[in-house]
């Protein structure tokens, strides 16, 4: 097994990223034969009632983790909440699920679809720049996620 400092987490709720703000994270490589992996997020208990309804329908979800260092890009998991634990003024919550397809080309990804819109110059370098900081979610990851 291999464990990594996990620096951010958002899931894709409603077709938008929610960050959720961590206290702490960490995210495990169970290195098996099913390729698993475990995210642990300590976050502020305000979100106990949206992760103990994932938890109980036992939707899959789309999350993007940040992982070791701030300027990683975000590697796409499929998971689902497997417990919610309150500690004190937050919640322990542990999330199972696999890694999705690599994602290293985010940058060409975000500036085909831009050019794809239509925009060019300025336009264009304003918005790569705000998509680059936020990642929203690409068109083309969209339409894989309506095809599976």
């Amino acid at each position: 097994m291999k464990t990594f400092k996990m620096i951010s987490v958002g899931i894709l709720v409603d077709d938008k990223i929610q960050d959720f703000p961590l206290v702490d994270g960490i995210i495990i490589n169970q290195e098996n034969s099913h390729r698993m992996w475990i995210l642990e997020l300590f976050i502020d208990k305000e979100h106990l009632q949206l992760f103990e309804g994932w938890k109980e329908s036992g939707e899959l979800l789309e999350a993007r983790v940040v992982i070791s260092y701030p300027e990683n890009e975000p590697a796409g998991f499929r998971v689902a909440v497997d417990t919610v634990q309150q500690i004190g003024d937050n919640i322990s919550v542990l999330l199972k699920g696999r890694l999705k397809r690599a994602r290293t080309q985010y940058a060409e990804h975000l500036l085909e679809e831009l050019i794809t819109e239509g925009l060019s110059g300025e336009e264009l370098l304003r918005r790569f720049e705000s998509d680059m900081r936020e990642r929203p979610r690409l068109k083309k990851d969209r339409e894989e996620a309506k095809e599976s």
